[in-house]
């Protein structure tokens, strides 16, 4: 019963009911008094004063029927009982809907209007959310004017329990608050020292006092076991005390749970408390409670107390404003200790504490990645491979012929186009306008005619001096006559090798005027490409003659041709606003679309280096350069 009460006291801190000044209401001696007799004295009260033979307070329960949480007077003690409750929980229903007091009439019909009767009063107690609870009293022989009256004070005083629960409030945060304070004050008093040992008694100190403790020891973990640094009001003390030793087991049990350990506990708690059981039947009776003093949700330390054993640690309010304070001390005390050892202790544990670091659970997706970082640079640093040099390359022909103009003339017709392959001394380039050639060549044959009659009449008259004339001015003639037939033939251009034609495109020029010696066709022989690679100056330095290598045309990318370093210019050009040398290489296989003046990208084998050593050499070498290392 009184758990029930407790509960409708608890679940609605803040209730609100009719706006009725209660201050004046007799009964507000009953406001105070503990949460399990308030509703009993209540409806005690209220029954004397309102002249009424019996009260219950009902709520809803959990299955939806009204339950009883008080009533006055308790059954048995009156020869009446509590049959009357039936009807009272039949009308709860019509208080929660309606939010109303509900007066049910227990007799028939009265034969006058100022006859007395029988009444049952539900009083509703409300708050924000609605009705929560309702007091129900039977009155008997009630007047009109005295149900006035009853009714009134009725709910009027229903506001004491309002009252009441606001108080329990008060009483409550007033407590917290309290508690706070002291917590506050005992970690002030904690900071303010600046050794280890002196910090460590003042809090064992202040606790012992606040709590009303005999003991409390502090302990901290060191390696596997625990130590216990300070207790409570000794000076020194020596570990192979038996009540030392004792007190070392019961920390390390807590620290081994990670949780609170007290005896005596509950026996439904899923706790290991043998050791503290031990160490109160040796060194007690006493109750004992040890909490673990945690940093960054690792358990350093446990803090024991120990006090009388009816005095167990059983309030919840009184473990957690322990485990606060233990929170909020922790950072100092763990500091402390750690500045107080010497400074080879000090770089032990925090190489210690950073190799735990790296070995354990935490940061695991963290510890993976930096250790395949560090795997793959190894990899790295010892694997080796071919290291190559990138650089772009064009295809050059070795033998090139040039088809000059023989003569002043002009051009009659062409017969190739750029690209085309020809035959040497079979494939006609094309021809010269040889008209004017042609006239000449008329021209010289009759005046060969008129110098040939002239010699023959001189041999007839015998004059031998003019027929040697004429002969030679014969011998002369005929050789310009063999002159321009020469030229006649040169009129006809030919392929002097085979190849193809790598000039430019004359179609758009026949009829056009031609000087002697003017290029007129060019011709690539057909075996004689070769790869000419223009490695930057930064990789010069590894290549030499005889490596090898391949590469790739940029028409045909997925054929790969094999080519060996012939020669090195010695001196660089500036080509596409870089610094390159140029590499003639040799062919190694040519193929039938390999054409000169195709470019591409060609990898020039160097040597086997690291993998290490090839990602990073270029960076290396500018630092190098940048920084005169």
């Amino acid at each position: 019963m009184a758990g029930s009460q407790e509960q409708l006291t608890s679940d609605h801190p803040n209730p609100t009911g009719p706006q009725v000044n209660a201050a004046a209401a007799p009964g507000d001696a009953a406001e105070s008094g503990a949460p399990g007799t308030f509703l009993a004295d209540l409806l005690a009260t209220q029954c004397q004063k309102s002249k009424a033979a019996a009260a219950v307070l009902l709520r809803p329960g959990a299955t939806g029927q009204p339950e009883v949480l008080a009533a006055y007077p308790l059954p048995g003690t009156n020869g009446n009982g509590l049959q009357w409750v039936a009807k009272a929980k039949q009308a709860f229903p019509k208080v929660l809907a309606t939010r109303r007091t509900v007066l049910v009439r227990q007799d028939g019909p009265p034969v006058a209007a100022t006859d007395p009767q029988n009444y049952l009063m539900l009083v509703p107690i409300q708050s924000r959310e609605g009705v929560r609870a309702a007091a129900a009293f039977q009155i008997r022989r009630a007047s009109r004017g005295r149900l006035a009256l009853s009714r009134a004070y009725l709910e009027a005083t229903t506001l004491l329990l309002d009252r009441h629960e606001l108080s329990l409030t008060v009483d409550r945060h007033r407590e917290t608050t309290s508690r706070l304070r002291r917590v506050l004050e005992l970690l002030d008093a904690v900071n303010g020292p600046t050794r280890f040992r002196e910090a460590a008694m003042v809090l064992c100190n202040r606790l012992a006092a606040w709590l009303g403790c005999r003991r409390v020891s502090i302990g901290f973990l060191k390696g596997p076991r625990v130590q216990v640094k300070a207790i409570s009001h000794t000076d020194g003390f020596g570990r192979r005390m038996q009540v030392v030793q004792s007190l070392e087991a019961v920390m390390e049990e807590c620290l081994d749970q990670d949780l609170e350990i007290g005896y005596p506990v509950a026996e439904t708690a899923l706790v290991v408390n043998r050791c503290a059981v031990t160490h109160a039947e040796r060194h007690g009776p006493a109750a004992i409670l040890s909490v673990p003093v945690r940093q960054a949700g690792e358990a350093l330390a446990v803090v024991t107390l120990e006090r009388p054993a009816h005095q167990a640690f059983h309030r919840q309010e009184e473990i957690e404003g322990i485990r606060l304070l233990c929170d909020l001390c922790a950072p100092r005390l763990i500091d402390l200790a750690r500045q107080d050892r010497w400074l080879g202790a000090r770089l032990v544990a925090e190489a210690r504490r950073q190799a735990g670091r790296l070995v354990g659970h935490e940061h695991t997706g963290v510890k993976l990645l930096a250790g395949s970082i560090f795997l793959i640079g190894m990899a790295l640093a010892t694997m080796t491979g071919e290291y190559r040099i990138s650089t772009a390359f064009a295809l050059k022909a070795q033998q090139r012929q040039i088809v000059t103009a023989p003569f002043d003339t002009f051009s009659k017709t062409v017969l190739v186009a750029p690209g085309d392959k020809v035959t040497g001394g079979q494939t006609v380039l094309g021809t010269l306008d040889t008209a004017e050639l042609r006239l000449r060549l008329a021209a010289l044959m009759a005046e060969q005619l008129g110098y040939r009659k002239q010699m023959s009449a001189a041999m007839r008259d015998r004059n031998t001096a003019e027929a040697h004339i004429a002969e030679a001015q014969d011998q002369a003639v005929a050789a310009r006559i063999r002159l321009i037939r020469s030229r006649i033939d040169q009129a006809q251009l030919v392929a002097p090798i085979d190849g193809w034609v790598v000039s430019q495109d004359r179609t758009q020029k026949i009829g056009a005027p031609v000087e002697t010696g003017e290029i007129l066709f060019e011709i690539s022989g057909v075996n004689s490409l070769r790869a000419e690679l223009y490695v930057p100056e930064t990789a010069i330095a590894d290549v030499a003659e005889g490596q090898t290598g391949l590469m790739a045309a940029v028409g045909h990318p997925d054929q790969r041709t094999g080519f060996v370093v012939e020669r090195i210019n010695p001196i660089a050009e500036v080509i596409g606003h870089q610094n390159v040398f140029r590499v003639r290489a040799r062919i190694l296989e040519q193929h039938e679309w390999m054409r000169p003046g195709m470019e591409g990208e060609a990898k020039i084998v160097v040597g086997r280096r690291t993998y290490l050593w090839m990602a990073t050499h270029q960076l290396v070498d500018w630092l190098r350069f940048k920084l005169w290392i």
